[in-house]
C-alpha cells in the first residue's frame, strides 16, 4: 500500500474503483444490520435464550458506537485504508463465528465482534470522501452515491433475510457475508488509496481515552436498558456513578494530553457542536420512528407485517430521495442552511401527521407520511455531514465525521429508550382507566402487553376488547409522535441561528 500525502485528484476510472472499493464494506454493514431482522425469532428458537434476545442485536450497536470515533480518529493519524480493510476482514471472520454459533452465548460475542467491524467501517468510510475528494461539488457527488447504495441495500435487507431463512435456515444469512466480505476486502486492498495527513510517525495515541469512551458508552446504554426495569435500584446508581465518572475523567484527560483522541476543539462554542447536537435530536428521532412506528401500524391500526414492512421501507428509500434532491439545490443557494431547516421542518410535519392519524387513516396517506419523513432526514443527514467537514481542519475531518455519526446512534439509544418507557407506562394506565370506563377491568393483565394486539389483530375472537385497547395504544403512541414533531421544531429553532455556511465558490 502505497501511501498518499496531498492527493492532487483522482481520475474518473481511480474515482470509481475508490469508491467501489469503500461501497463495498459499507454496503456489507448496511445488509447485515438489517437482513438479521427477520432471523431473530428462528434463531432463539433454534439455540434458546430468550431473555438474551435484544442482545443480538444491541452487541453489535453497543460495539459499534464504541469504536466509531475511536477509529475515526486512528484514521486521522495512519490512513483510513487499512482500517477498511482490516474492518472488512474482521466483519468476514465474526460473520462466519455466527453461522457456526452453538449456543445464544457464542452468537452474541460475534455480533459484538460483527459491530466492532461495522463500527471501523463507518468511522472512517464516510471520512475517505473528502480525503479523497477536496472539492465540495464532487465531495457532494460521491456522498449522494454512498448514501443512495447505503439506502438501497438497507432496504434489501430485511425482505432478503426473511427469504434466505425460510428457504435455507437463520445460519444462510451469516454465509452470505463471507463471499461478499473477501470481495470487499479485495477492492478495499485493490482499489482505496492510502493517504495520510499527518506526517510524523511519531504519534502517540490516546488509548485510555479510547477506554474511557468505551466505558462510558457501555455504562450509558446498560443505564439506559435498566432504569425502565428496575427503577432507581442500587446497580443502576452504580452504572450512574461509573458513566459520570468516566465522563469527568475523560473531559479532564482530554484537555491535558497532546494528542487527544477527542480533541477539545471540537467541543468548544460554535458551529461544529452545533451540528454534534443537531445529528443526536435526528438521530432520537429517526429511530423512535423506525422502532415505534411498526408497533403503530400493526398493534394500533391492524396492518400485517408485511403491510407495516411496505410502510417503512419508503422512510429508508425517501432518505436517498432527499439526499438527491438536495444535491441538486444546493449549488444553487446563496445560504445552503435552508436545506436542512427545510429538513427538520419537514420531519416535524410527518411526525405531527402521523400522530394525528386514527384507527381508519388510509394506508396509502400512512405512505405518504413516511416518504415526508424519509424526504426530511435526506435533507438533514447529509447536510449535516457536509457541514461539518467543511466546519474542520484536515486533522480533525476523521473524528468529527465519526462523532457526528456516534452521536447520531447515541440519540438513537437515547431517544428509543425514553420513548419506550414512556410508552410503556403510559399505556399501562390509560388502559386500565378506559377498561374500567367500560366494565372490562378483568382483561387489563391480557392486554397489558401491547404485543398481544399484533398477535390476535387479525383473529376472529372477539373475547378481548381489541378496539379499546388498539385507540388507547394510538393515542399513546401519538403523544410519542407529537415529542418527536416538538424535538424537530427545537432543532429547527437551533439551526436558525447557525450563520450561512459557503461551501462552493461562486
Amino acid at each position: 500500500m502505497d501511501s498518499v500525502q496531498n492527493p492532487q485528484g483522482l481520475t474518473t476510472k481511480q474515482a470509481i474503483l475508490a469508491m467501489i472499493g469503500i461501497s463495498a464494506g459499507l454496503m456489507l454493514s448496511a445488509l447485515d444490520q438489517t437482513v438479521i431482522g427477520n432471523a431473530l425469532p428462528s434463531i432463539v428458537a433454534d439455540l434458546g435464550g430468550f431473555d438474551l434476545y435484544a442482545w443480538i442485536a444491541t452487541g453489535y450497536l453497543l460495539m459499534s458506537i464504541v469504536t466509531i470515533p475511536i477509529f475515526g480518529r486512528l484514521g486521522d493519524y495512519y490512513g483510513r485504508k487499512p482500517f477498511i480493510i482490516v474492518a472488512c476482514a474482521v466483519f468476514t471472520l465474526a460473520s462466519l463465528g455466527c453461522a457456526l454459533a452453538s449456543n445464544i452465548y457464542v452468537l452474541i460475542i460475534g455480533r459484538a465482534l460483527q459491530g466492532l467491524g461495522g463500527g471501523m467501517l463507518i468511522g472512517t468510510a464516510f471520512a475517505s470522501i473528502p480525503d479523497l475528494f477536496p472539492d465540495n461539488r464532487e465531495r457532494l457527488k460521491w456522498q449522494i452515491f454512498l448514501s443512495t447504495a447505503f439506502s438501497i441495500v438497507n432496504a434489501l435487507g430485511a425482505p432478503l433475510g426473511g427469504f434466505l431463512t425460510d428457504a435455507f435456515g437463520w445460519r444462510s444469512i451469516f454465509y452470505l457475508n463471507l463471499p461478499l466480505g473477501c470481495l470487499a476486502v479485495f477492492c478495499a486492498w485493490q482499489y482505496i488509496p492510502w493517504v495520510r495527513h499527518t506526517k510524523s510517525n511519531d504519534v502517540s495515541l490516546d488509548w485510555i481515552g479510547a477506554l474511557l469512551i468505551a466505558l462510558a458508552l457501555s455504562a450509558f446504554q446498560l443505564f439506559i436498558e435498566q432504569v425502565p426495569k428496575d427503577g432507581l435500584s442500587s446497580w443502576v446508581i452504580c452504572l450512574a456513578s461509573i458513566l459520570m465518572g468516566a465522563i469527568v475523567f475523560l473531559i479532564y484527560r482530554e484537555r491535558k494530553i497532546q494528542h487527544p483522541l477527542l480533541p477539545p476543539a471540537l467541543f468548544v462554542a460554535g458551529t461544529v457542536r452545533t451540528f454534534f447536537l443537531l445529528s443526536t435530536l435526528a438521530g432520537s428521532v429517526m429511530f423512535s420512528l423506525l422502532y415505534y412506528t411498526p408497533l403503530m401500524f400493526q398493534g394500533a391500526l391492524g396492518f400485517s407485517s408485511q403491510q407495516a414492512g411496505i410502510l417503512i421501507t419508503p422512510m429508508v428509500l425517501s432518505i436517498t430521495l432527499g439526499a438527491i434532491i438536495n444535491s441538486k439545490v444546493i449549488r444553487h443557494l446563496d445560504n445552503p442552511n435552508w436545506l436542512p431547516r427545510c429538513g427538520f421542518l419537514l420531519l416535524a410535519i410527518a411526525c405531527f401527521c402521523l400522530a394525528c392519524s386514527t384507527l381508519h387513516t388510509h394506508f396509502y396517506l400512512l405512505l405518504f407520511f413516511m416518504l415526508l419523513s424519509g424526504c426530511g432526514l435526506g435533507f438533514i443527514l447529509i447536510n449535516l455531514t457536509l457541514f461539518t467537514q467543511n466546519s474542520v481542519t484536515k486533522n480533525h475531518l476523521g473524528i468529527a465525521t465519526a462523532l457526528l455519526q456516534s452521536l447520531r446512534l447515541v440519540g438513537g439509544m437515547l431517544g428509543t429508550a425514553v420513548t419506550g418507557s414512556f410508552i410503556n407506562f403510559l399505556y399501562k394506565q390509560n388502559l386500565e382507566k378506559t377498561l374500567i370506563n367500560a366494565d372490562q377491568q378483568q382483561h387489563i393483565t391480557e392486554l397489558s402487553n401491547p404485543n398481544i394486539l399484533i398477535q390476535t389483530s387479525h383473529s376472529a375472537s372477539n373475547e378481548l376488547p381489541i378496539n379499546l385497547a388498539q385507540q388507547v395504544l394510538l393515542d399513546t403512541l401519538s403523544v410519542g409522535l407529537f415529542a418527536s414533531a416538538g424535538i424537530c421544531l427545537i432543532a429547527l429553532f437551533i439551526l436558525w441561528k447557525v450563520p450561512p455556511m459557503v461551501l462552493f465558490k461562486r
